[in-house]
């Protein structure tokens, strides 16, 4: 089995706007009510994917979600038209572009019946994104119905859980068993806490994790009321390097000293709040970055442009890649459309280690393949979308054209009727 590990990329879809739905996420209620460019936007997803390719990677991706969500306003005994517009932006929410709260992975290397467990998100805590689990957990039952998986519904409100924005996975080598680390909030400031130890321990226990190898930390109150609304805005890890800020931890020491005693192995890069504040990690998305093993060895970031542009952080990064640590490689790419609404090239990915010959060959991407999704995506996606304009029907009309159109084009009309 060749086991790798495989970056998902949620593809951002055609209602993808700024309605600023979420507290705590300081990029996407700052840049509310300004226009947004879906078309544009998708784009730049593909060109990231594009860039993961060249790289050597891995690539998959996930479909943007039936918006809008005609069932769950029925549930809420309306309709699209008849609405209040904090519901219709509510339904028409692109959020599921950010793959990374998509489901919590855990591998089969460590999980005690040997097999790849995935557990889909609730995402209880903000409505807009309460109704998202459904397609998910669709697609990735779609995707992984090999035997290798099993895939999970989600953790019982009112215990949010928001996937593997909060989660880590260390270890020597992908294929081999390694320590999950699940971060968990109590308390963030005037914002809330989105995910729940309780939750945490939920899926520890359906994924089968051995209790010995297994981490439940807090993530710092001062990293969440300074915007890191999810543990990966502060900290990344990949094979036996973490990479986290000074404050990303309310107990910084004791969580670093049960990682040294779990995996003597582990590599700690801490980034000190005197070189980078915690105001400036999270304006850059600094470690909101896919930290990713290269074929030929070595490890990249792959970071948005808004890193290279912060001078704090593009100068700590130039003397880290000067060393001769682990991290080798800096690559810039621009997702500044997904950035305005909080999410960086992390959040738009949901890592898999698995053997791609395991997975529905319709989620796995090459060239050719995302200059399919590509041309579907320059030929429907709306150019602009200007916060007025999400009570028109001739606009909802072209996003579920747009919609059905990339479901055909990548064989899955199956997945609406879920």
């Amino acid at each position: 089995m060749a086991v790798t590990e495989i970056n998902f990329d949620g593809i951002v879809g055609p209602s993808h706007n700024y309605a600023g739905l979420s507290p705590g996420n300081l990029a996407a209620t700052r840049n509310r009510g300004t226009a947004s460019a879906p078309r544009a936007a998708a784009l730049e997803g593909i060109a990231k994917m594009r860039a993961n390719l060249a790289l050597g990677l891995t690539q998959g991706f996930l479909l943007p979600q039936p918006r809008p969500d005609h069932r769950w306003l029925e549930c809420l005994a309306t309709s699209y038209a008849e609405a209040p517009p904090y519901l219709q932006a509510q339904a028409l929410s692109a959020s599921s572009m950010w793959a990374a709260n998509a489901a919590t992975v855990s591998p089969a290397p460590d999980t005690l019946d040997g097999k790849c467990h995935l557990t889909v998100a609730n995402l209880v805590t903000m409505p807009h994104r309460s109704h998202e689990w459904r397609f998910t957990l669709a697609q990735l039952q779609a995707a992984f119905a090999d035997p290798a998986f099993t895939v999970h519904g989600p953790v019982t409100p009112p215990f949010g859980d928001e996937g593997a924005a909060n989660h880590m996975r260390l270890t020597a080598g992908h294929d081999r068993s390694g320590v999950e680390v699940f971060v968990y909030g109590l308390t963030g400031g005037p914002f809330p806490a989105r995910q729940h130890r309780d939750a945490s321990e939920a899926i520890a226990r359906m994924h089968r994790l051995d209790p010995a190898q297994t981490i439940f930390v807090q993530q710092s109150e001062a990293a969440i009321a300074a915007g890191a609304f999810h543990n990966d805005v502060v900290a990344v890890a990949n094979e036996r390097v973490l990479f986290a800020h000074e404050l990303a931890y309310q107990d910084r020491d004791g969580f670093h000293t049960e990682l040294r005693d779990k995996m003597p192995g582990v590599e700690i890069i801490e980034v000190p709040a005197a070189r980078v504040s915690l105001e400036d990690a999270v304006a850059s998305y600094l470690f909101n970055a896919q930290l990713v093993t290269m074929p030929q060895g070595g490890m990249a970031l792959v970071l948005p442009a808004e890193a290279r542009e912060t001078e704090s952080v593009w100068n700590w990064l130039q003397d880290l890649i000067a060393g001769n640590g682990p991290i080798r490689h800096l690559e810039v790419v621009d997702v500044r459309q997904s950035m305005a609404n909080g999410g960086g090239p992390a959040c738009l990915r949901l890592r898999v280690v698995a053997d791609p010959a395991t997975i529905d060959p319709r989620f796995l991407a090459d060239d050719a393949t995302l200059d399919r999704l590509a041309a579907v995506i320059e030929a429907h996606w709306p150019e602009r979308i200007a916060p007025e304009a999400i009570a028109d029907p001739a606009l909802i009309g072209q996003i579920e054209r747009a919609q059905r159109a990339l479901i055909e084009a990548t064989d899955c009309v199956g997945l609406l009727d879920n």
